[in-house]
């Protein structure tokens, strides 16, 4: 039962008495006195008068101290630059060339029977300067401080973004033109050189149609799939006069949907990728969207259906082709402004160089 005190001055002789005793047992205290039962005051009268809070009802901190923001920052993806992949890549001039000449030599010669005193037979040389015009194409880089600053908050190093941006552009614009070329100009792409022989038309499967994928279902036959590759490999031999055998180095392009097909197994367990392996051991398959038809989401397309290509890598040590530009990524001076900074990055591109349209047959429609 805890002591009751009456008055202020029983409550402080109380303590005076046990004060020193407290000390000894290690307890200091600065009070006067004890506690005691004098008025109280009653402090929910002051409340009754305040009907409501003067400031908005509120029991959290801002959202903004709660919210996390992940350090990994993600990229969006963009479909893969496969030109290069492709044909190859090369550099041919500097940005101040407007127009390349590529020599082509054409062996001549006449034979004729001996005699001591006959002069008949005749070897010489034609040549000829097909020429190809280069196109320049450029971006702006451009930021300010406090842009700078605003995502340096959020951990965001924005001019490499910005420099990776820049990159990009340059990049893809410069495989489509490896494609496609630039209207206007001698500058034609690997889809669209006016030297290729005419594609040829996929034969017409049990299922119906030529294609070989229809909404996604595999619609042709892994023999008939096989049979429209034999096709484009047989252009190959007849238009090279037989430079071109089952043992050369050749490349597949075709879309990513058409490449499906070539998982289509017969009744053997064979699929076309098994036959093609075995017909044709140094061929490769590489995949790129400009093959596939043209669509929303793939506006790089071929119009009128899905392309095949068949190339042949080289003949007697001569490239087919190549993809070439003359700048790969200019960046020119960085100008500071009163508060922001802008730089110009410059490419150059001359299409794709087709030296042998011979050693390419294509097929459309599959």
């Amino acid at each position: 039962m805890p002591i009751r005190f009456n008055t202020q001055e029983e409550a402080r002789t109380a303590w005076a008495s046990d004060r020193e005793r407290a000390e000894r047992l290690g307890v200091y205290s600065l009070a006067t006195g004890y506690l005691y039962d004098g008025p109280r005051f009653d402090y929910t009268i002051a409340m009754d008068a305040q009907p409501g809070l003067s400031t908005d009802p509120n029991s959290a901190v801002p959202a903004m101290l709660t919210t996390l923001i992940d350090p990994d920052v993600f990229e969006i993806l963009f479909s893969p630059t496969k030109a290069a992949e492709i044909l190859g890549e090369n550099r041919k001039g500097t940005w101040t060339d407007d127009t390349a000449m590529f020599p082509v030599v054409e062996h001549t010669g006449e034979a004729s029977s001996y005699g001591d005193f006959a002069e008949n037979g005749r070897a010489g040389a034609n040549t000829n300067w097909p020429q190809r015009q280069s196109y320049l194409f450029q971006v702006m880089k451009e930021y300010g401080e406090r842009e700078l600053e605003r995502a340096g908050l959020a951990r965001i190093n924005w001019v490499s973004e910005i420099d990776k941006a820049a990159a990009t552009t340059l990049n893809r614009f410069t495989n489509l033109t490896y494609f496609y070329g630039v209207q206007g100009l001698q500058n034609y792409g690997l889809l669209n050189d006016p030297n290729l022989s005419a594609a040829l038309t996929p034969a017409t499967k049990a299922a119906g149609g030529t294609a070989w994928i229809a909404a996604g279902v595999i619609k042709a036959t892994a023999n008939e799939v096989y049979a429209d590759i034999q096709a484009l490999f047989w252009k190959l031999v007849a238009q090279s006069g037989g430079l071109v055998t089952q043992e050369s180095k050749m490349t597949l392009a075709l879309g990513p949907g058409s490449a499906v097909a070539l998982t289509a197994t017969n009744t053997y367990n064979v699929n076309v990728t098994d036959l093609l392996r075995k017909n044709f051991p140094n061929l490769r398959v590489v995949t790129a969207v400009q093959y596939g038809i043209r669509s929303a989401s793939n506006p790089q397309g071929v119009v009128v259906g899905n392309l095949v290509q068949l190339i042949v890598d080289e003949i007697e040590g001569q490239d087919t082709g190549y993809c070439a530009y003359n700048e790969k990524m200019r960046a020119h001076k960085i100008i500071p402004a009163t508060s922001s900074y802008k730089q110009k990055v410059t490419g150059g591109t001359w299409g794709a160089i087709i030296r042998m349209p011979m050693a390419i047959a294509q097929m459309l429609g599959v």
